[in-house]
């Protein structure tokens, strides 16, 4: 079982993990050995999800999620497959903590009428500074 948060296991059968070559570290292995791994989760299909954290996570992780509703996380970082495959889960939970994450509602503020007065009185200091340099002063001559 892999924990998400309080609520939320999902068994490792929901994970399909297919390895294949990796273009990262490992010298002449990376042509013979099959180190990288791609995780998939069907987002749609599990049974460990309610339908509304479905819907979160898939407007949260749309660009993760293709067209099939299937998630798909991939690692490359190191020569083993054994490595790479708990990185990909480690990614996972990561992923789905952050897209089941609560996220507090903004309440709106408003600029006090104090500051108003403030930055319009700056901004008209600012202003005669800027006039009083281009004033011309008369040739004493």
């Amino acid at each position: 079982m892999i924990r998400i948060n309080e609520q939320i296991c999902i068994p490792r059968g929901e994970l399909d993990f297919t390895p294949s070559l990796s273009s990262g570290p490992g010298g002449q292995n990376v042509n013979k050995v099959s180190s990288r791994v791609t995780l998939r989760f069907d987002v749609v299909g599990s049974p460990s999800l309610s339908p509304d954290q479905k819907d979160l996570v898939m407007r949260r992780l749309t660009t993760r999620i293709g067209k099939d509703g299937v998630l798909r996380v991939i690692s490359q970082q190191t020569r083993s497959q054994v490595e790479n495959k708990e990185l990909a889960i480690e990614r996972f939970t990561e992923l789905l903590r952050g897209a089941l994450k609560k996220v507090p509602v903004r309440k709106k503020t408003r600029v006090t009428m104090r500051a108003k007065l403030r930055r319009l009185e700056e901004k008209k200091q600012r202003g005669l500074l800027k006039s009083r340099r281009s004033e011309r002063i008369p040739d004493q001559d």
